[in-house]
């Protein structure tokens, strides 16, 4: 069982490479806690996607830390790494989206397996729901509670879900804010506001895939890329515009599994105290050991 982790992200709005940031009392990292109750859950290979320039630090402390606990590979995003028929400029810095990320791996996995994110701090739970859903053969992802996601200090990334019984329909990615008590989305592709409730649930990054995707995502990255010709040193190709498109094309269903978990996460450094502060309540209740490893 693989579980793939989306890593090569700078973290702009945090300052720095927050993957590699401590939050535990013993240093341990977000991808620790991650990883540890990933291999609880059953997964026993992990695959790091990262940029090349950061493999040292990757190697050097997270790979380091759970050498013998499970199988670790790691997989490059490269900028130059798109269909020979899209040309993406010299000059373009920022990553080309989590869409790209999973089009990295089309060579590396072979086998069901579940997509995360380095910056989240996602709970046991999901991770187990993932487990069970992969077992069954199906496309699912995790759908949090967005009142559970949000941070106290700015705006954040969501992918909104919308379901009809108990399968994904589509998914709307919206920068979310609260303002005046209400929960206020903007759509990233451009379209108008709107209002949910904070029992809406949204996407945080983590999905149960089959290996059919990487056959599927072959047309789409190129289809995207095409429609963004004038685009291509700002666009992004999004993972949930896949499952989006997947859907609308009948390609597969992707189940909505709702989750009680708590997602905590360090969109800014402001939150990085509260993150502390919660995986210290977690060791103190007996779910986490002081020092994982």
């Amino acid at each position: 069982m693989t579980l793939a982790i989306m890593a090569a992200g700078m973290g702009s709005r945090f300052g720095g490479l927050k993957q590699i940031e401590p939050v535990g009392p013993n240093g341990e990292f977000i991808i620790d806690y991650s990883i540890y109750d990933a291999i609880k859950a059953g997964f026993n290979k992990v695959v790091f996607i990262i940029k090349e320039e950061n493999y040292n630090d990757f190697v050097e402390t997270i790979g380091k830390r759970i050498e013998g606990k499970i199988e670790v590979e790691y997989v490059f995003q490269k900028m130059e790494d798109v269909p020979e028929e899209i040309e993406i400029p010299k000059d373009r810095v920022k990553p080309l989206g989590t869409g790209h990320v999973l089009y990295t791996l089309r060579n590396t996995i072979k086998e069901p397996f579940a997509v995360i994110s380095a910056d989240d701090f996602y709970g046991r739970e999901p991770f187990k729901l993932l487990v069970d859903s992969l077992n069954k053969g199906e496309y699912s992802t995790i759908g949090y509670k967005i009142g559970n996601t949000l941070t106290n200090v700015g705006s954040v990334k969501r992918g909104v879900f919308f379901s009809k019984n108990g399968y994904v329909t589509h998914i709307v990615e919206s920068k979310v804010e609260k303002l005046n008590n209400k929960i206020v989305c903007t759509p990233l592709n451009g379209g108008d506001d709107y209002i949910i409730n904070d029992d809406q649930t949204v996407s945080m990054l983590m999905f149960g895939l089959q290996p059919s995707i990487f056959k599927f995502i072959d047309k789409d990255i190129l289809n995207y890329f095409n429609s963004h010709k004038d685009k291509l040193d700002t666009c992004e190709y999004f993972l949930p515009d896949i499952l989006t498109n997947m859907i609308k094309e009948n390609y597969a269903q992707i189940k909505l599994i709702p989750t009680h978990a708590v997602w905590k996460g360090v969109t800014y450094r402001e939150d990085l105290e509260d993150l502390k502060n919660y995986i210290n309540e977690e060791i103190k209740n007996g779910v986490y050991p002081e020092k994982l490893y």
